[in-house]
Order: C-alpha cells, then sequence, then structure tokens
C-alpha cells in the first residue's frame, strides 16, 4: 500500500465519521480499512483519530492532515482521470439525484438519450426534494433548481426556465382572471411551501417584489400540484417546463406572464471530493449539450380566452303563470280592467 492510499482512506473515515460507512462507500472491508489508518499513524508517529465505542473524531494532528491533504488527493486523482481519459470509456454505475417532478420534464429525454449513447453505464436516480449530503450518500451529481450555497461543491448552470402561474380554464371561469400579482390574494393557491400563507415574487417594470397569497394547500412536489391544478381546484405557482404538455394543449391556462422573474436555473452540482469518473464527466458534457438546446425552447403558448360565464337571467314568477293571472296582475298595477 503505498502513502497515497493511505491518506485516502484516512479521509474517507474523518469525512463519515465511521470506519463502517468509509468501508461500504470505498469498497473495503472494515478491519482494512482499520488497518489502512493505523498503518498511516504508525508511519506519522501520532494518534489521527480519538475513538470509542460510540464515537469518532478527529485529534489535533489528524485534522491538520485533512485540511493539508485536500490539494494533494484533489492533484492526484485529477492527474490519474486525466491520464486514464485519453483511453477510457464511460462504464460503470452513476448515481444522480433530482427533484421529484424533473422527471416529467427535460430529464426523462436526457436519461433517455445518455442510456441509449452509453450503453455500458448504469444510472441510479434519487429523487427527493430534501438538502443531501453527497458525499454521506454517494451522490454523483445532484441537479436542483435552488440556491447552492456549500462551498465544498462545484456548481454549473445547465439551462435558464420560467416560472408560471396557471389553472384550469373551469378555475378561470368561475373566479375571474387576476390582472396584476395582488389580485392572487383573493384566490385559492396551491402552494410549494408547508406553510398556510406563502410569498409569490414576481417582477413589476423590472423591479422584484411579493405577494403574499393564501395557500389553500400544501405540497412538496410541483407535479402533485399541477395535478390539482388541473382538477381546477386551485393556482398553481411552479416550473414551467413541468406544465408545458398541459398549457400548449389548454388544460392549463396561464396568468400574469409580464410579471414572472427571469432569473430560474437548473445546476448541476458535485462534490469536488468524489472521484470524476468518465460516466460522470459523461453525464456532465451531456447534459449540457442537452440543455443547450433548450435554450431556445417552446415559449408558453398564446393566451387561452377564458369566457367568464354571466349570472342566470332572472326570471320574473309572473312569466310562468297562465295568461289570464298575468292579466290580472297588470291591471292591478294600472287600474285598468283586463280586456275580455
Amino acid at each position: 500500500m503505498d502513502g497515497l492510499d493511505l491518506i485516502k482512506t484516512f479521509r474517507e473515515v474523518a469525512f463519515r465519521r465511521s470506519f463502517s460507512r468509509a468501508a461500504i462507500s470505498l469498497g473495503m472491508s472494515k478491519a482494512t480499512v482499520s488497518r489502512y489508518v493505523a498503518e498511516l499513524e504508525t508511519r506519522s508517529g501520532v494518534r489521527l483519530l480519538n475513538r470509542s465505542t460510540r464515537s469518532l473524531s478527529l485529534t489535533d494532528a489528524g485534522q491538520v492532515l485533512l485540511e493539508r491533504s485536500t490539494e494533494l488527493v484533489t492533484m492526484a486523482e485529477n492527474t490519474l482521470n486525466d491520464l486514464q481519459a485519453h483511453g477510457s470509456h464511460p462504464r460503470g454505475r452513476l448515481r444522480m439525484s433530482a427533484p421529484h417532478g424533473l422527471i416529467a420534464g427535460w430529464l426523462s429525454d436526457v436519461i433517455a438519450g445518455f442510456i441509449k449513447r452509453y450503453p455500458d453505464v448504469y444510472v441510479s436516480l434519487v429523487f427527493t426534494n430534501d438538502d443531501l449530503d453527497l458525499i454521506e450518500e454517494g451522490i454523483d451529481i445532484h441537479l436542483t433548481g435552488g440556491r447552492i450555497d456549500d462551498m465544498n461543491l462545484i456548481v454549473r448552470r445547465l439551462v435558464q426556465f420560467d416560472m408560471v402561474v396557471c389553472a384550469a380554464p373551469s378555475y378561470w371561469a368561475q373566479r375571474g382572471m387576476p390582472q396584476v400579482p395582488e389580485d392572487l390574494g383573493r384566490h385559492d393557491v396551491l402552494s410549494f411551501s408547508a406553510k398556510q400563507t406563502a410569498n409569490l415574487p414576481f417582477e413589476t417594470d423590472g423591479e422584484p417584489h411579493e405577494v403574499p397569497v393564501h395557500s389553500r394547500m400544501e405540497a412538496n412536489d410541483a407535479v402533485a400540484l399541477i395535478e390539482l391544478a388541473l382538477r381546477g381546484v386551485g393556482v398553481a405557482y411552479v416550473p414551467a417546463p413541468l406544465a408545458q404538455s398541459h398549457l400548449e394543449r389548454g388544460a392549463l391556462v396561464p396568468v400574469l406572464r409580464d410579471h414572472m422573474p427571469r432569473e430560474h436555473w437548473l445546476y448541476a452540482a458535485y462534490s469536488q471530493r468524489r472521484h470524476n469518473s468518465a460516466a460522470m464527466r459523461a453525464m456532465l458534457e451531456y447534459l449540457e449539450q442537452s440543455m443547450e438546446a433548450l435554450t431556445e425552447g417552446p415559449a408558453l403558448p398564446p393566451p387561452v380566452p377564458v369566457t367568464v360565464a354571466p349570472p342566470p337571467p332572472v326570471t320574473c314568477a309572473l312569466s310562468k303563470a297562465p295568461a289570464g293571472a298575468r292579466a290580472t296582475a297588470s291591471a292591478g298595477r294600472t287600474g285598468t280592467r283586463p280586456r275580455q
């Protein structure tokens, strides 16, 4: 075993705070991982980890090694990857995560095309709307439409997308269509939130602002909100690509398009600490190439006129009475006798 292997094993144990989890991640036995760390401690002449039956922590020396070895390991891995890339072919398992609703939009086409192009790559997809520790979960690439603040991740912008406010024609016919964002305050909103009230972002004359709305219900999946909007129970504020097919056929009608924010992006994030395999690099390149075609993608369909049903006509009770009764009533109002 060389020193670099020992250091990489130690780092995996340090990141995961567990010999067992490090062994699973590295594809090694727990005994081998423990032996590697012990060998590194012997060579360095210092204890690197504090061990107990319930916890594992770094010593001061272990913390120094963890911090100073990052650049060394990254350089070694990148060099090895560059050498292997000249003759490597994408193969093996690629683990990805994405929000629940994304498979209903772009991702299904992207994954299908990638699998056909790279038959030796096995793609494992995890759908979740929760924050993930990519190292802990063994995720190679994480797709998200939200902001990423983790400094340990490398983030690539893939494609810009629009948000849309939409509802079924039957809902607009019954409740009326909002003309300005503030009109949503009197509507039933289906929100992507755990709160009963929410603020929705809009832009008016280039100025961003938020509008408080009443949430009729909430869900953590945009596709669920779209399905409920299709049934006429409320207004959904969702990514436009997820609702595109329903918008194109008129099952959902968009409103307030001149007030929608423009800076929404789909990102691909991956850890600086994970091995960038040929499969991972191929997927990142394929994602970028696929998304470039979407930058000039179809716009939202033109507005669909929705007719608000007029109130039913008020019918006088006398209109349904016999002719003689109507004549008698008329005479009573005018003081004249009905004609015989």
